[in-house]
């Protein structure tokens, strides 16, 4: 065989192997990106929750909560990996999404409510408490989301929506009402209280917006602290096909920092 061949050979065997692994890099690429979308139900069912039962060490979540001592249902703070004031509430039991079942069962946790109470998880990280009408707590829709388990996000809200929905404030009642934002149309409704209590966001979206409960995974939802002038409450924002609400939100507070409102974050 000539040198000429061998070479050529040669070539075409280093250019098939070359291109087998490029192959193989690809579709281990493909499968880790798969599997990242599960990364948050791992953490706290693998790591959160078996350090908590084990010796009452949430890590590397912030806290955890159990209904029981069997661990069938419960929740996790866990600071969110890009930093900043910026944290999730993530139930213990597999659940989804917004588009989950689950969120709507009649002894179903009110996961917005606790994402609520923990917002002062906010203030550790500010060295200050935030104010109520500060802080909002976003879900996205199903298209808009890079985990396949429910998560809340909790930070303070950003300028834009910050403005819009103060401006509105007094306008937004106790029924769904249409609100402008971003250049899109969104669904405000008023909720009045010092806690959300027993009232839950997911089910206000389902059964009293027309239509919701048959397209939940549609839906991106957002909580807003507000102070009306007749009392403390919230604005619950919905919209469909839309971007998730969570690009609403702003982990370094810049509202808080820069206006010198920096509270009891119970306020």
């Amino acid at each position: 065989m000539s040198n000429l061949i061998r070479i050529s050979l040669a070539t075409r065997v280093r250019s098939t192997a070359l291109a087998t692994i490029a192959a193989a890099t690809t579709v281990a690429a493909g499968h880790a990106h798969a599997a990242d979308r599960n990364a948050l139900r791992e953490i706290v069912q693998d790591e959160c929750l078996v350090h908590w039962l084990q010796r009452q060490d949430p890590a590397p979540c912030e806290r955890v909560y159990l209904t029981d001592a069997r661990a069938r249902d419960g929740y996790a703070v866990l600071a969110d990996r890009k930093g900043g004031a910026h944290f999730l509430l993530i139930p213990v039991k597999t659940i989804s999404g917004i588009e989950s079942p689950e969120v709507l069962e009649p002894q179903a946790l009110n996961y917005f409510a606790a994402a609520w109470q923990a917002r002062d998880r906010l203030g550790a990280v500010l060295g200050h408490g935030v104010h109520r009408g500060d802080v909002g707590l976003a879900v996205n829709p199903q298209h808009g989301r890079g985990q396949d388990q429910l998560h809340i996000h909790i930070e303070c809200l950003g300028g834009e929506v910050h403005g819009v929905l103060h401006a509105a404030a007094e306008r937004v009642s106790d029924h769904w009402s249409t609100i402008n934002l971003a250049g899109r149309q969104y669904q405000a409704l008023r909720v009045v209280g010092e806690e959300l209590g027993a009232i839950n966001p997911f089910g206000l979206l389902a059964h009293r917006l027309p239509g919701a409960a048959q397209e939940m995974g549609s839906y991106t939802l957002m909580v807003a602290g507000m102070q009306f002038k007749d009392g403390p409450g919230f604005i619950v924002l919905a919209g469909k096909d839309v971007p998730g609400a969570e690009l609403f939100l702003d982990s370094t507070c810049a509202l808080a920092e820069g206006d010198g409102r920096g509270v009891d974050a119970r306020e």
